[in-house]
Order: structure tokens, then sequence, then C-alpha cells
């Protein structure tokens, strides 16, 4: 698909993250008004709410565009998502008649405060790419044993926490939590010495079920997708994982871009999930591609420096893609709910300079990194901010998801009763 020209001039560079082609969801404040729904276009944002209560746009529900979130809208159904896409898109093309009506409800991105895009219903966090999971394998159990027997027949997750889901730009300040000691028979309440990100890609799911759905159902029911750190705490996860998993380890916090990027406008990116070491059962066979070619990369900066970029990677990597991880979610009869969030779990590549997480890039802590700044990373250090950018590439044109990024704070004063 070429680029679609817009009326708005900056939308119309091929370096820009949201050209017409985009228009990715989601939500922002300014000091003359509170938090609502509005789209990126180049370099400014258009206020939704604002438009729509005026009548200029009218293919979807005023209220629902006026909440601080995308759930309302979401939950109207694919109809009316791809009715409002395709106003929009008319409405902003190069020669639309309803400039003069829209050119007062743009605003400049860079003056605006960006919050949370959706209340986030449910979190479940999965272990889906195989290039991460054989290399955490490799780690502990060797090449011959990394991957557990279930792990090529079915995606791995686990249910994470909603409630410390937050928006690109939050600090994350460092846990605390038991600690292995290497000496003492004895575990220690410590501030985690192995803090670390995921690079992952996030699946916003758009419609409710209450049975189980095929691939294909839910591929039609996923509203768009977020770029997503999973900040792990490796430290306390190696010690508290067996029998059941993963647990304060993941429970800090979890950092999404402020942007959705709409299925709708990944459907020229889609691609095939790799072969097949084996058959999948029926229920998780895809009909079509379901994965996306997003190049990803994250970068470090430690406090007051420039940033490296350590890593880049592509989401095509990814062993499952989201409709499947959605499909066996449900297939107990677990009820999926508007504004539940997939994460994709780490995205990396075969490479070594294509892992998605600091243990892998550094190999669990024995083959630091070096930055540009001279400085090197085995984990991430107080102060250290990390970015991840992603996008999409299309002839003269890139379908981008923004920036996601947090900084990490120290540890909080030990508690007296600890």
């Amino acid at each position: 698909m070429p680029l679609l020209e817009s009326w708005v001039e900056s939308a119309n560079s091929p370096d820009t993250d949201f050209p017409l082609n985009n228009l990715p969801c989601g939500v922002f404040s300014s000091d003359a008004c509170e938090p609502r729904c509005g789209v990126a276009i180049g370099d400014r944002i258009l206020d939704l709410a604002a438009a729509s209560a005026a009548g200029v746009l009218r293919a979807a529900d005023p209220r629902a565009l006026a909440a601080p979130g995308w759930n309302a809208f979401m939950a109207l159904g694919p109809e009316t998502w791809a009715a409002f896409r395709a106003e929009l898109t008319g409405a902003l093309s190069r020669n639309a008649s309803q400039r003069p009506a829209l050119e007062p409800f743009l605003l400049p991105r860079a003056e605006v405060r960006m919050h949370m895009p959706f209340a986030v219903a449910e979190f479940t966090d999965f272990y889906a790419g195989r290039n991460h999971a054989f290399n955490v394998g490799t780690m502990f159990r060797g090449p011959e044993n990394a991957l557990p027997p279930n792990w090529l027949h079915m995606p791995i997750g686990y249910n994470g926490r909603a409630s410390s889901v937050v928006v690109s730009g939050t600090d994350i300040r460092r846990p605390w939590g038991q600690l292995k000691s290497p000496d003492h028979d004895m575990p220690a309440f410590l501030p985690s010495r192995r803090f670390d990100f995921e690079l992952e890609v996030g699946a916003v799911v758009g419609q409710p079920s209450q049975r189980p759905v095929s691939v294909a159902e839910a591929d039609a029911m996923i509203f768009g997708f977020v770029l997503l750190n999973d900040w792990s705490a490796r430290d306390i996860q190696a010690w508290e994982y067996q029998p059941l998993g993963p647990f304060q380890a993941k429970a800090t916090a979890t950092t999404i871009s402020p942007w959705i990027v709409t299925k709708a406008a990944l459907e020229p990116f889609r691609t095939s999930t790799p072969p097949r070491e084996k058959d999948l059962l029926p229920y998780l066979r895809e009909p079509a591609p379901m994965l996306y070619d997003i190049a990803l990369e994250a970068a470090l900066a430690p406090a007051g420096k420039p940033e490296t970029v350590i890593t880049r990677t592509n989401y095509a990597e990814m062993y499952y893609s989201a409709a499947q991880q959605l499909a066996h979610h449900s297939a107990s009869g677990c009820p999926m709910t508007v504004g539940d969030l997939l994460g994709s779990g780490t995205v990396s590549g075969k490479n070594a300079a294509e892992r998605g997480s600091m243990l892998e890039l550094s190999w669990g802590g024995k083959e630091p990194l070096t930055l540009d700044t001279g400085e090197t990373r085995s984990f991430l250090e107080d102060g250290d901010r990390v970015t991840f950018r992603g996008h999409a590439q299309g002839p003269g044109y890139r379908i981008g998801f923004g920036e996601c990024t947090g900084t990490v704070l120290p540890a909080i004063d030990k508690p007296d009763w600890a």
C-alpha cells in the first residue's frame, strides 16, 4: 500500500511514525481539556471527543470518544472500528472538504500529556518467542533440555497484574523481594540486583467472548497492538518461580506505549509464523498469516547520558501469534473481556545482537554489555532509562508506535517492619 497523503503536511514525511496510513489511538489531556480520545496524525493530535461532539465526525458515538480510554469505543465492535477509520481517513486526506471543519480540533502533540490509552481489564503475559525461550532454557538447563516438553505444542503464559500496567514515561521503582543467598540457608529480603526489561508487543482485546474461540475469531477480536516492557526482577524470579512460575518478579510494573496501533493499520504487514517443528492441534492452527513484520529496538541511557541502542529484532520472530495466544487462552472457557492485554513474550532474534532482554544480552551477567558511553551493564542500574521503539516499514512511510519508555528509580528505603 502506498503512502496516503494528508493535508496535515507533517504526516507526509517518510520519517514520521504517524502518517495517514496509521491513525493510532491514544488518550491525551491539555491545560484546556480533561483526558479524552485522540488519534495521532503527523506532529498533531486530533481531538476526537471535541470533533465528534461538534458533529464533524459521525461514525462513532461521541460519548465513547469523550471517555478517558478506548474501551467504550472498542466495545462498539469491528464494524464501527472500520467505519470510523474510513471516515477519519477520508476527512484527513489531501483534498478533503472537511479540512476547515477539522483544523480547529488539531493540537500539537508536543503540547499535550499522554495517559493510559485504555483501562486494562486483565493482563496475561506469554512466553511465546522460541529464541528467547531457548536462550533462557539453555542458561539454566543446557541446550538439550532448553525447551520444556509442552513448549512446541502450545503458547505458555501466566496471569499478570493489570493494576501495575502503566503508560510510557512512568518511572519504575526498583523492587524489593526475597533473594536466594548462595552462602546461607536463609534467603534475604533485599532490593533486586538483577533488574531487567523484556522487549514485547502487547495485543489489545477489543471484543469479549464467553466460550472457546477459533484462531480466526480471536484475530477478529483484537483491536490493535502496543509496545510493552515486561519489567522483570531476575533474582526474585529465580528463587520464586518453582513450582508455579512468575509472581512478584513480574508484579512491579509493565509499561506500554501511549498509542494503540490498530490491527487495520498493520494489515499490509502480515506475515506467517515460522515453520512448525511439531504439528499443532487443530484449534491452534492458523487459517492465514497472523504475525506482523514490525521492526523493534531497545535503547538504554544511563542517567544524564546519551542512549545506546542495545538490541534490534522483529516481531515476526514470534513462534505463536497473538491470535493463537487468545484462542488458547479462551480454550478452557475462560471469558475474555474488552480491554484485556496479552503480552507476546520477549521478542528475540537468532543472533546475539537481536536478544530482547538484559538476561540474554549479558548471558546471565557473564558477558556485560559495553555502552557507547564506555560504561558496562549486566542488568539495569538506578537512573537507567529504557526506551522501546517499533515500526512497520512501507514504501516511503512507516507505521510507528512512538516510544515506550521508563526510568529505573532506586528502591524505597527498607520498611521498619522488614
